[in-house]
């Protein structure tokens, strides 16, 4: 493996996964016998039972772990489970399962980001999952439930959002933190997807919810503009915000996107893949993309790290841009306890070991190892926002993109 890949981070304030530097394998490959749900009651399964499984992630990149579960059932509890897997565009699926209701055949929701994973529980289509379950998650990786109460939906794996930048051209310190981006020296320099990139509007969401304390560590953010300042705040209703704790935080974070997309290289276009592939090609100096995306592309072609870094940003405060890949069970799920057995075997250490060495994703439980390409990218400190922070502030996020001009 290329040795640059080994300076990739140097700062390592609260990791986001300490068994990164733990060589010490915590688990063994599962054994044909092995319980594949240990939390769910045997006598709560349905045997020769159909899940239905409507998922917005490949079948490549799920359908392998069902195919596991299938047999780790079949072999404990000699019985028969299938699991039919129907995959589409998150949005999609979950009109679907809307329109479908009490007759919808899905059982299990499987999607990207967190802020899909709060509009399918706004929607009331999920339930609520077992606390044995959930609370094998991390608190902050979970859905917080309703005042608190049982939570609706987990996160099965970790992405990460890192700033990339050019070997050849940029200095990395330049943009060392999600708020550095917009600088002003950094103008033409950004290639970044658009603003319906529920990804892009995640990491505003966290921003907005990080920007009071962001303000209270740094002061007068360097990177902000005076004048930019002052046309966020005519921006605003006076009369809405009043009551709004979030007012202030809108404010900073709606000039900072008005000065990143002033900083816009090209207009936003493409996936996250092509925002690296863009830094490589010379078009611009910084990109953000999440991390397995840069995981895929140097596992395929190793030089590309010769021209691409990343850059764990916020390292000196709150910490990386994490989201999570996760899933609920549906309100009319017709085999809620093979649902939830099927969540259970997701969070067995061998399937969220598969999880970080098939698709370059962080596991979500602390203990698991790291792939060894994500452990060559570096430890890094990761925001420990509550996920559901990102789907309650996603439409605050989309009318500060759309405000600040982001297309």
């Amino acid at each position: 493996m290329n040795n640059k890949l080994l300076d990739f981070s140097k700062s390592k304030i609260r990791v986001l996964c300490t068994c990164a530097l733990a060589a010490i394998s915590v688990f063994s490959q599962a054994s044909s016998a092995q319980d594949p749900c240990p939390t769910v009651a045997a006598d709560a399964l349905e045997k020769n039972a159909v899940i239905n499984v409507y998922s917005a992630r490949k079948e490549a990149l799920i359908l392998p772990l069902l195919q596991n579960f299938q047999e780790a059932f079949s072999n404990h509890h000699s019985s028969e489970i299938q699991i039919n897997l129907v995959t589409g565009k998150a949005d999609g699926l979950l009109k679907r399962i809307e329109l479908e209701g009490k007759a919808t055949p899905a059982d299990v929701f499987i999607t990207v980001d967190a802020g899909r994973l709060h509009r399918a529980k706004s929607k009331n289509v999920l339930r609520a999952i077992p606390k044995p379950i959930a609370d094998k998650v991390p608190s902050h990786l979970r859905d917080q439930g309703v005042d608190n109460g049982d939570g609706y939906w987990i996160g099965l794996s970790q992405r990460a959002r890192p700033i990339y930048y050019s070997r050849k051209r940029a200095d990395q310190s330049a943009a060392s933190s999600y708020e550095m981006l917009a600088h002003p020296d950094n103008a033409g320099k950004l290639c970044i997807r658009s603003s319906g990139s529920i990804y892009n509007q995640s990491l505003v969401a966290a921003m907005i919810a990080a920007m009071p304390g962001h303000l209270e560590r740094s002061g007068s953010p360097g990177w902000l503009n005076e004048e930019t300042l002052e046309w966020a705040r005519g921006q605003l209703d006076s009369k809405s915000e009043q009551t709004d704790p979030y007012a202030e935080a809108k404010v900073y974070v709606l000039a900072w996107a008005k000065q990143l997309v002033g900083n816009f290289a090209r207009p936003p276009t493409g996936g996250d893949t092509d925002q690296i592939l863009a830094v490589a090609a010379g078009q611009c100096d910084f990109s953000l993309a999440n991390s397995y995306y840069f995981g895929r592309l140097v596992a395929k072609d190793v030089a590309i790290a010769d021209d691409v870094g990343i850059i764990w940003p916020n390292q000196n405060d709150r910490g990386a841009h994490v989201n999570v890949s996760g899933a609920g069970i549906t309100l009319h799920a017709k085999h809620p306890a093979n649902a939830q057995c099927l969540l259970d075997y997701m969070l067995k250490p061998e399937s969220q070991e598969w999880y970080a060495r098939v698709n370059y994703e962080y596991p979500v439980l602390p203990e698991i190892p790291w792939a060894d390409l994500l452990t060559e990218f570096g430890t890094f400190a990761a925001d420990d926002l509550e996920m559901g922070k990102l789907g309650e502030l996603n439409s605050e996020a989309v009318k500060i993109m759309d405000r600040a001009g982001w297309r």
